[in-house]
């Protein structure tokens, strides 16, 4: 049996964006199914927006977005998380950290911490917090 973990992102009205930034950043595939082709679609305003979407490498990199109901409360991170990118080459944690960077707001600044030789952390610009590191040898 293979389990797949991937971040589910909840927006408002711009997940498409956020699906085309994060396929810029790490490639893959860009699948993004609007609330106007589905039975249960939402009113027209919504008609456009993603109902499903997902950006997906063939390396296993998996997340997916979507716009959050109009009838539903929406309280941009009220419900904190963090997504976690790890990988033993330290070339894909920093081309990772730098592509999310864009417009990003850094915490912590990628360099060398007690756990492992390269860590980063940051907020990028739709509010997601992203933690990375290079998983250490030891």
């Amino acid at each position: 049996m293979t389990i797949i973990s991937a971040l589910h992102v909840n927006l408002r009205g711009n997940a498409r964006e956020a699906l085309e930034f994060y396929q810029s950043v790490f490639g893959g595939e860009l699948t993004a199914f609007p609330y106007g082709d589905t039975p249960s679609g939402q009113g027209p305003d919504q008609a456009d927006q993603v109902a499903w979407g997902e950006v997906s490498t063939p390396d296993g990199f998996r997340i997916m977005a979507y716009d959050i109901q109009d009838s539903l409360e929406y309280h941009p991170g009220e419900n904190a998380f963090y997504s976690a990118l790890r990988s033993p080459d330290a070339d894909v944690i920093t081309a990772a950290f730098t592509g999310l960077s864009a417009g990003a707001t850094v915490l912590v600044p990628l360099g060398p911490v007690g756990f492992s030789p390269l860590y980063g952390k940051l907020v990028d610009k739709f509010g997601v917090v992203w933690i990375l590191d290079v998983i250490p040898r030891w």
